[in-house]
């Protein structure tokens, strides 16, 4: 949830609150009607927070697994072209050679 969403959720808590007073002030005391209104209240407000660590902690696990992912990635590449690099420098040595032999007639 975002803070807009807390926002109206504790609006309406405390709506539900107020609306809770005037509906039981007849048949309860005005304090246990309070007590029952701070206690909704406290329950909605706790459902957001605990609803913002959740998608926050998903959002946590999305951006370590991102960062992970390009890790290796950029390791495997880096990884290819060295082995390329290797390779390359393997067949200009071996091509080399070969025209060397050539030219002084060694043969291979």
């Amino acid at each position: 949830m975002n803070r807009k969403k807390n926002g109206i959720l504790l609006a309406m808590c405390a709506g539900l609150a107020m609306f809770g007073m005037t509906a039981h002030a007849g048949q309860e005391s005005f304090g246990q009607s309070v007590k029952q209104g701070a206690k909704s209240a406290g329950h909605g407000i706790a459902d957001g927070a605990r609803d913002v660590g959740h998608a926050s902690a998903r959002v946590g696990k999305k951006i370590g697994h991102g960062a992970k992912e390009a890790g290796v990635g950029i390791g495997h590449g880096a990884k290819d072209a060295g082995v390329a690099v290797g390779h390359g420098a393997r067949d200009g040595w071996n091509a080399t050679t070969h025209a060397v032999k050539k030219v002084f007639s060694k043969g291979d």
